[in-house]
């Protein structure tokens, strides 16, 4: 069995993880990175491709007739044409929940990094203003506490459900907003716009589709309070950058902490770039070596799956 890997760069770019797992399947080509008029070169006479971005086309698959089986280094499959390769009978397997731990520890990151202002305080110090402080204890910068204030959680699947589960144990009021009623949900379910009015902090964990696309706008950031935080881990599309980047501007928000961006890697013209309170990390929530490593079992064992012809988080 022949496995191309498309893009290894994107998932070990740091080359922490063996590629050993990956050998016992099959004869595989690691290639670090394939660029779109590159994919049907890269994949050649393989049999089982492997990718996280790469797209996987009518046209690529036209063009690779051994492709059996396309299995994704993540859950989103919106970069294969899944319909056709039912078609063509190729099976199409994401990797789902494996990141769930590592999403709702860097969401409290974000969270606790503006309530506690440990880097403000850190650079005060290295600054030398705690030694000319009059007293003890220096907090010119406002702090305050996690408990009693309102945590709005937009989507609530795995990572949704592990936010609220640790803001709840934080003493944090807990909403729900979510596009199905939730069975058995311990918290407040509510509309967007409410979630939204109600929150001290409003985070996204929903996927991107029609009706999420820029649903983080000019309309919804109006309802937030001026002292909200906006947090998105989701997908870059959800949010409206340029609406977004005004809302921080003018104060309607307090703050964004963003993981994901509409173009990544990022655009050097993106409106949030320097915008104002704006914090962005480079799409790094997913990529702990735990998880990671936890992504490529998943990876594998879908593929074992499929071998033993009991197909497993198959999308098509």
């Amino acid at each position: 069995m022949k496995i191309a890997v498309l893009d290894w760069y994107t998932v070990n770019i740091s080359g922490d993880i063996p590629v050993t797992q990956l050998e016992e399947l099959g004869d595989v080509r690691i290639i670090p990175l394939t660029n779109p008029e590159e994919t049907a070169a890269n994949i050649g006479d393989a049999d089982i491709v492997l990718c996280n971005k790469v797209l996987i086309t009518k046209e690529v698959m036209d063009a690779c007739p051994n492709i059996k089986y396309v299995g994704l280094f993540a859950t989103g499959f919106n970069n294969v044409d899944i319909d056709y390769a039912a078609k063509k009978g190729i099976a199409v397997c994401n990797a789902g929940q494996y990141s769930t731990n590592a999403v709702a520890q860097q969401t409290f990151a974000y969270i606790l990094d503006r309530f506690s202002r440990v880097r403000d305080y850190d650079t005060a110090v290295k600054n030398g203003e705690w030694e000319r402080s009059p007293a003890f204890s220096y907090f010119p910068v406002p702090t305050a506490e996690l408990a009693g204030k309102t945590l709005s959680v937009v989507g609530y699947g795995s990572i949704g459900k592990k936010v609220a589960e640790i803001g709840s144990a934080f003493g944090m009021n807990i909403v729900i907003s979510t596009r199905t009623q939730p069975k058995d949900c311990p918290y407040e379910v509510t509309d967007l716009f409410t979630a939204a009015e109600k929150a001290d902090v409003l985070t996204f964990h929903c996927p991107l589709t029609d009706k999420t696309a820029g649903i983080v706008n000019r309309e919804l950031l109006s309802h937030m309070k001026p002292s909200a935080m906006l947090i998105n881990t989701s997908r870059g599309g959800v949010v409206n950058e340029a609406d977004l980047a005004e809302a921080l501007g003018s104060g309607k928000i307090a703050a964004a902490y963003l993981d994901v961006l509409e173009k990544e890697p990022m655009s050097p013209d993106t409106p949030l770039k320097g915008a104002k309170n704006c914090v962005i990390t480079p799409h790094t929530a997913w990529a702990p070596f735990e998880t990671r490593q936890r992504l490529v079992d998943i990876v594998c064992d879908n593929i074992r799956a499929w071998i033993s012809g009991s197909p497993r988080n198959k999308v098509n």
